[in-house]
């Protein structure tokens, strides 16, 4: 933004200082003009003949005044200049800061060092923004790297698939047209996952009252068939669970989750229990399975996109694209609540997701 060159603000301060200090000094004569002299007697005697009259003491005070309020001015305005100076310097280490991020280096931290106050709050504030800054771009950049390749992948070998029909007129066409509809759907699942990630990130939904249980007995239903053809037994447990936020959203999110607690488990006679419940101002919904052990070192990365892990690829119809769990972080989030996975001793996952209850706000 274009703007017109003005007074900087350490001179406006020193302008300010010494302005302060002349006033001050202005008032200081004129008490003493207004309550010393006003005593002196005016004649040309003096007092009692032998004290000064009040014309000699002003030709003597006034040349006097005057070059003490010279004096004054002038250390006012170097003792300002300086003063604004040192007072100024952090600001001038936080807007060097500013310029360099504006520039793209991200990396560069204020550190300044001194006590605690205003300057060095907003130093820290600043510090801790950038490197809030640099994470989310960082992220955002492995984002856009795993998605482009993860869609670059079908895209890849439909262009293959088409390639060898081409060359060989003779190959089953059938065929053909299953793996290109297989390779089409897996595209576009990624892809309405992606969409739906962004959408989640950003929070722009309207907000409305959501009980969670009925949300988690919703998804247990739909996903019934699939459980039941994995022989996995599917629970749903517990009493009302008020939330505020999207149902599309919740849904997606309980869906996920016990859609992942399913896939993931054990070949045949595993388990998951879906429970919810009201507790104190939150809701809580917990997803727990029965499956393999997971490492403790495994955990922390299955909610970050494209994240699957070695224990939890899967080479079957149900394979995934690696976005489930990030789905689900991203509509935590987005509905300002927590999520925990702890992995359990005995194998398999327990997934605790807590939403604040607003139905006061609502």
């Amino acid at each position: 933004m274009h703007r017109r060159p003005g007074l900087s603000a350490r001179l406006k301060l020193t302008l300010s200082y010494a302005g302060f200090l002349a006033v001050a000094s202005a008032l200081l004569l004129a008490v003493v003009w207004g309550f010393l002299l006003r005593y002196v007697p005016d004649n040309s005697q003096g007092l009692l003949g032998i004290s000064p009259n009040r014309y000699l003491l002003v030709r003597t005070f006034a040349p006097a005044a005057a070059v003490a309020m010279v004096l004054l001015l002038v250390s006012g305005l170097v003792g300002g200049w300086i003063l604004a100076g040192r007072m100024l310097a952090p600001l001038t280490k936080i807007t060097a800061a500013a310029r360099m991020a504006g520039n793209g280096s991200l990396s560069h931290r204020i550190r300044m060092k001194g006590r605690q106050d205003e300057f060095r709050e907003l130093s820290d504030a600043f510090d801790t923004m950038l490197e809030q800054l640099e994470s989310h771009v960082a992220e955002q950049q492995r984002f856009a790297a795993n998605a482009s390749h993860e869609l670059r992948t079908p895209l890849a070998i439909s262009q293959t698939l088409l390639d060898v029909a081409r060359k060989d007129p003779t190959r089953d066409q059938d065929q053909l047209f299953d793996r290109l509809q297989a390779v089409n759907t897996r595209a576009i699942d990624l892809t309405d996952a992606l969409l739906l990630l962004s959408r989640s990130g950003r929070g722009n939904f309207t907000r409305e009252s959501v009980d969670l249980s009925l949300v988690a007995e919703e998804a247990a239903e739909t996903l019934l068939p699939l459980a039941e053809q994995r022989r996995i037994t599917l629970d749903v447990t517990g009493g009302a669970a008020p939330a505020s936020g999207s149902a599309e959203l919740l849904l997606r999110m309980v869906t996920n989750l016990v859609q992942n607690a399913i896939v993931h488990n054990l070949p045949a006679g595993g388990t998951v229990t879906v429970h919810t419940e009201a507790h104190g101002d939150a809701s809580v919904l917990r997803v727990e399975n029965t499956g393999h052990p997971l490492p403790p070192e495994l955990v922390p990365t299955l909610t970050e996109p494209f994240q699957r892990g070695t224990e939890r690829v899967r080479t079957d119809e149900h394979v995934g694209v690696g976005l489930g769990l990030a789905i689900v972080h991203s509509i935590v989030r987005a509905h300002d609540g927590t999520l925990d996975l702890v992995p359990r001793p005995a194998g398999g996952l327990l997934v605790t997701v807590r939403l604040p209850d607003t139905r006061g706000q609502l």
